[in-house]
């Protein structure tokens, strides 16, 4: 069984900064693909950033050039640089490992 803990978020204003973390503990055999997802009120989830070992980084359009994602392979810990944040990046954040396991959650809120 594999356990996802994400911490970091929180209210920050517009153009503030933040620093996801996503420590992945239990059968972790391999992290091979580690990702940040978020989901805003009302909306579907949507791939924010994904980093897979061997082939690089994938990121929404929304967030390129803003968010950084990098992994701490010996800790199984993904993490989510996030600067410029702009209110419409308010959501709850999950981090997934695999494309199977998920987190609970971590809020976001960026006040205008």
């Amino acid at each position: 069984q594999v356990r996802l803990v994400e911490s970091g978020g929180g209210l920050v204003q517009a153009g503030g900064s933040l620093r996801l973390s996503c420590a992945a503990s239990g059968s972790v055999v391999s992290a091979n693909t580690m990702g940040w997802y978020r989901q805003a009120p009302g909306k579907e989830r949507e791939k924010v950033a994904i980093i897979t070992r061997g082939a690089g980084t994938n990121y929404a359009d929304s967030v390129k050039g803003r968010f950084t994602i990098s992994t701490d392979s010996a800790k199984n810990t993904v993490y989510l640089q996030m600067n410029s944040l702009k209110p419409e990046d308010t959501a709850l954040y999950f981090c997934n490992l695999n494309g199977w396991a998920w987190g609970q959650g971590t809020q976001v809120t960026v006040s205008s």
